[in-house]
């Protein structure tokens, strides 16, 4: 039995009704101040804070000379009206003051490695000692609150799901290492050396036989791993809602999913977003916007110029276009204004994205300017004009090269316009779909075809004889979810039929023998009766990152990773004891470490 006093209640909870009360609050010291004659001491719990009072003729009888911010204290008192006057309207509890009557210190506290109780010299500290140590930094209410938002979000959808008649079913962590696009974490098997465990990149395999086993409709909310490139989005071990539907179409997923998303961003968020969810191809949003993860909250698509300067002295141009390469342009709404050396800054920007250089044309009452402007006529630099739709004071900004290239640099110099011109309203959360992806992209380097998504991906029926003349053609049935810019979702109908699946392993170059040992049970369960299915995967925790507002997604896990999958608070990754390499029958070789690109559900 313990003996200190437990609360009566939480100290975000008192109110004005509670006044005259004998309550008991557990907390942690937020914030402490002398007033001389009076002690104020803001009591932080889960659920907000209360200001103690402590007079001081007290402070000695209470014991609190030396009470030092996040010392844990159990209060008790009666709670009071605040003075006229001295009412906090930025707190819940703001009305009231709790009067100290007794106090015991349940602990203290050293001196802290970065201040809790200040939001704002928080942004200033370093983000590894914030992680190192995260028991510390979780107490902050901003942090809590991303936790809370979290556990309601994977609440909702649980609720959401279980409503339509769906089965949350857990799938292996432990499984067998089938490469899906980038490399798996493995653990070994001490039973047998040499022979290896990998943990999931997704529950794919497994979610596509339960639709074999008659499931029908599966969810889980689940951990996956991938061995990648750390950045800011992403992190070695995270969690998605895995989705699968049996005897449906695309239409039923993506319905589902906008209905699903919109009900949890409307209950709580109140960012603004679009209703119905715009759909774009592939082609669609590679054409407008130069990429798969087109942000919508602002235009300024971008234009091809092909046709307006096939005939301009602008050797640049020219000999692009004579190698088959494009001219695509993007708007820079009062880019006019620019200096010569806010421009060269733009330029050097599209070169760090592998563009050879950026022309452009600023328009001004004079005329235009710059050096494409010497080359091209009034009446053709008007009809640019009008097709970017840029008027007096813009800056139009053009890129010549391969088309791979112009849309990445100009897709990037667009979200950098965005930016700088205020357009990416944080208030808005602007979902939409993408989808007819092409099932196959080729690999220069390797000189095969890849999965644009993954391998267990239906194409479109009336694509499938393009295997045989011109694979690159394929629509595959997946599709994306996008918001704000940021890949959200993934998903597909599935191939379901053997046939299908062995025709995509053979165009990816994987060998009849190869596909046997990786995906036989795969291509054997298609054989017992597999019905049609399809699914997707949003992330959990970008959804979380999304609704809080958040850039990273590490402000919105509990125990995340650094740079390179490092853990600060557990030192992890760790040598392991000579004892275990001996158990597993491994032994260490020195190699250096490569980077891997990401893959989709």
């Amino acid at each position: 039995m313990a003996r200190w006093k437990k609360r009566t209640h939480g100290c975000g909870e008192l109110r004005k009704e509670h006044v005259g009360r004998d309550v008991t609050l557990n907390g942690w010291v937020h914030r402490i101040r002398d007033h001389g004659d009076l002690v104020f001491i803001n009591l932080r719990d889960r659920t907000g804070i209360t200001q103690i009072v402590v007079r001081a003729d007290d402070v000695e009888r209470l014991g609190l000379r030396d009470v030092k911010s996040e010392y844990v204290l159990s209060v008790t008192g009666p709670v009071h009206l605040r003075q006229p006057g001295a009412e906090n309207p930025a707190m819940p509890t703001g009305d009231i003051e709790l009067e100290a009557r007794e106090i015991e210190v349940l602990n203290t506290c050293k001196v802290l490695p970065f201040p809790v109780s200040d939001e704002r010299q928080m942004q200033s500290v370093n983000e590894e000692l914030r992680i190192k140590h995260r028991y510390i930094d979780l107490r902050r209410p901003s942090m809590y609150e991303r936790l809370e938002v979290r556990h309601k979000v994977v609440k909702l959808i649980r609720d959401f799901l279980h409503e339509r008649g769906f089965l949350e079913v857990e799938t292996p962590i432990m499984t067998k290492a089938t490469p899906e696009g980038a490399r798996d974490y493995v653990v070994p098997y001490r039973l047998a050396p040499g022979k290896f465990y990998a943990l999931p990149q997704s529950p794919q395999q497994y979610k596509q036989l339960l639709m074999v086993g008659g499931v029908e409709r599966y969810f889980q909310i689940a951990r996956c791993f991938r061995d990648e490139a750390q950045r800011a989005d992403r992190q070695p071990e995270f969690t998605q809602l895995d989705l699968e539907m049996s005897f449906v179409e695309q239409e039923d997923i993506l319905s589902l999913t906008e209905e699903l998303t919109s009900s949890v961003v409307r209950q709580l968020s109140n960012k603004e977003m679009l209703s119905p969810w715009p759909r774009l191809t592939y082609d669609e949003a590679m054409e407008r916007f130069g990429t798969d993860k087109p942000d919508l909250r602002f235009g300024l698509e971008l234009k091809t110029l092909n046709d307006l300067v096939a005939d301009s002295e602008f050797a640049v141009f020219r000999s692009v276009l004579d190698s088959g390469g494009v001219v695509r342009a993007v708007r820079y709404p009062g880019g006019a204004s620019l200096s010569r050396r806010e421009i060269e800054e733009l330029v050097e920007f599209a070169k760090s994205f592998g563009a050879k250089g950026m022309a452009y044309l600023a328009l001004t009452d004079e005329g235009a300017k710059g050096a494409a402007a010497k080359h091209l006529s009034e009446e053709r630099i008007a009809e640019i004009a009008r097709r970017c739709e840029a008027e007096n004071g813009d800056l139009v900004c053009i890129v010549a090269d391969a088309k791979a290239v112009a849309d990445e640099a100009l897709a990037r110099l667009r979200v950098e316009i965005g930016s700088r011109c205020d357009l990416r309203d944080p208030s808005k959360l602007y979902f939409c779909f993408i989808t007819d992806f092409p099932l196959v992209l080729w690999n220069e380097e390797e000189q095969r075809w890849d999965s644009s998504h993954h391998p267990f991906t239906m194409p479109h029926e009336e694509d499938l004889p393009l295997f045989d003349s011109d694979p690159g053609r394929i629509r595959a049935q997946c599709y994306d979810v996008v918001c704000n810019g940021v890949e959200w979702a993934s998903g597909s109908i599935r191939i379901h039929r053997r046939d299908i699946q062995a025709k995509v392993f053979d165009l990816l170059g994987i060998d009849a023998h190869t596909q046997v040992d990786r995906f036989g049970h795969m291509l054997e369960a298609f054989e017992y009766g597999a019905p049609p299915h399809g699914g997707i995967a949003p992330g959990i925790d970008r959804l979380v990152m999304f609704l809080m507002g958040d850039e990273n997604i590490r402000e919105v896990i509990a125990f995340p990773k650094i740079a390179a999958g490092y853990d600060p608070l557990m030192d992890s990754p760790a040598p392991i004891q000579d004892e275990q390499w001996e158990e597993l029958g491994l032994a260490l070789r020195e190699t250096a470490p490569k980077d891997d690109g990401g893959q989709k559900d």
